[in-house]
C-alpha cells in the first residue's frame, strides 16, 4: 500500500501497489493523483492538515527563491520523493510566500528540513545535504519508511 497526498484538495490516498500505474484518482475530489513522489508545495494550512492525516512520514522543505543553497539542494529533494514515492511525503513551503509559517515553526534559516511523523514533529535539520543522508535520517528518526508504509 502507498500513501499520496491529493495536490488538489490535500487529501491523503491510500492506492494499493498493483493500482498505482492505472492513474489513481483521489477518493474525495476525484482528480488524479500525482504517484511520481515529486515535492509538492504547500502553505501552511495545507502542511498542517498533512502532517495531521498522513501515515507515513512527512519532509518539509523550507525554502526561499532567492536562496542558492535551496536551488542546489532541489534536485536532491526530487529525487528522493520520487525515489520514496508512497512511502514519505516530501513538501515545500517558500517562507517568503508564507512567513507566518516559518515563524510558527520557528524557521531561523533556509533551507531547513523538519521532519513530521505520527502528527508531531520528529526533527529538523539545516543546509545543503545529500539524498543518501536525508533517507538515512528519515529512516532513524521515523523508522522504515517502507516498513511504515506496508502498515498504513
Amino acid at each position: 500500500m502507498a500513501i499520496y497526498r491529493c495536490g488538489r484538495c490535500g487529501s491523503i490516498n491510500r492506492v494499493a501497489d498493483q493500482r498505482i500505474k492505472d492513474r489513481p484518482v483521489c477518493g474525495r475530489c476525484k482528480a488524479h493523483l500525482d504517484t511520481t513522489g515529486a515535492p509538492q508545495p504547500v502553505d501552511g494550512a495545507a502542511l498542517e492538515q498533512a502532517i495531521a492525516s498522513s501515515p507515513v512520514p512527512v519532509l518539509v522543505d523550507y525554502w526561499a527563491t532567492w536562496c542558492g543553497p535551496c536551488r542546489v539542494v532541489a534536485p536532491t529533494l526530487d529525487e528522493l520523493g520520487r525515489r520514496n514515492a508512497g512511502k514519505v511525503l516530501v513538501l515545500k513551503v517558500d517562507t517568503d510566500a508564507d512567513p507566518a509559517e516559518a515563524g510558527r515553526r520557528r524557521i531561523q534559516g533556509v533551507p531547513t528540513f523538519v521532519l513530521f511523523n505520527g502528527g508531531r514533529e520528529l526533527d529538523r535539520r539545516s543546509g545543503v545535504t545529500s539524498r543518501a543522508d536525508l533517507e538515512r535520517w528519515i529512516e532513524t528518526k521515523a523508522g522504515q519508511p517502507s516498513t511504515r508504509a506496508s502498515h498504513a
